[in-house]
C-alpha cells in the first residue's frame, strides 16, 4: 500500500511536469532549449506591434482538416511526423490525466481538457510567433489526448476484470 501511495502521490505527479515541459519544450521550442529571456522578447514585440498578430493570424489555418488532408496527399516523411506527432505527442496527457484523477474523469471532461491543454499551445505558439496556429493540431492533439485516455481506461477495466 506504501508503495502504492509513493507512486501516486509523488511519482506519476513528478513524471506528468516532466511530460508537460517536454511538451512545451518540443510544440513551442522545436527541441530547442527554453529561453525566458526570449520568451519576454517575443511578448516585448507583441506589445510593440499588435499588427503582427493579425498577419500571423492570416497565416493560420481555420479550416478543418485541411492540412491534415494536404499532409495526407503529400505524405512525405515530414507530413507523416506531423500528423502522427501530433497525436502521439498527446497520448500521455490523456493517460496522465485520468492516473491522477483517479479514474474519476469522463470522456467528455477529457475532451475538454485535451481541447483546452492544445488550444492553450496553439495561441501561445501564434502570441509568441513561435509557430503557426492550425486548427488540425487541435483535432489532433484532442484525438491523442483521447486516444491515451482510451488505452489506460482500457488497461485498468482489463485490470479490474482479472485479465
Amino acid at each position: 500500500m506504501k508503495r502504492f501511495k509513493l507512486l501516486h502521490d509523488f511519482i506519476v505527479p513528478g513524471l506528468f511536469i516532466i511530460y508537460i515541459y517536454a511538451v512545451f519544450k518540443v510544440i513551442l521550442f522545436k527541441f530547442g532549449s527554453i529561453n525566458i529571456v526570449f520568451l519576454w522578447q517575443q511578448l516585448q514585440r507583441v506589445t510593440e506591434h499588435p499588427d503582427t498578430i493579425v498577419y500571423h493570424l492570416q497565416l493560420a489555418n481555420f479550416i478543418p482538416l485541411k492540412s491534415i488532408m494536404q499532409n495526407i496527399q503529400g505524405l512525405s516523411s515530414h507530413d507523416l511526423v506531423n500528423l502522427v506527432g501530433n497525436i502521439v505527442i498527446f497520448m500521455p496527457f490523456g493517460g496522465f490525466l485520468l492516473i491522477l484523477k483517479g479514474q474519476k474523469i469522463s470522456f467528455r471532461g477529457m475532451l475538454i481538457r485535451s481541447f483546452g491543454f492544445s488550444l492553450c499551445l496553439e495561441c501561445m505558439q501564434l502570441v509568441l510567433f513561435m509557430g503557426t496556429f492550425d486548427v488540425d493540431d487541435l483535432i489532433l492533439n484532442t484525438t491523442g489526448g483521447l486516444l491515451g485516455y482510451g488505452v489506460v481506461k482500457l488497461f485498468f477495466k482489463s485490470k479490474k476484470s482479472g485479465g
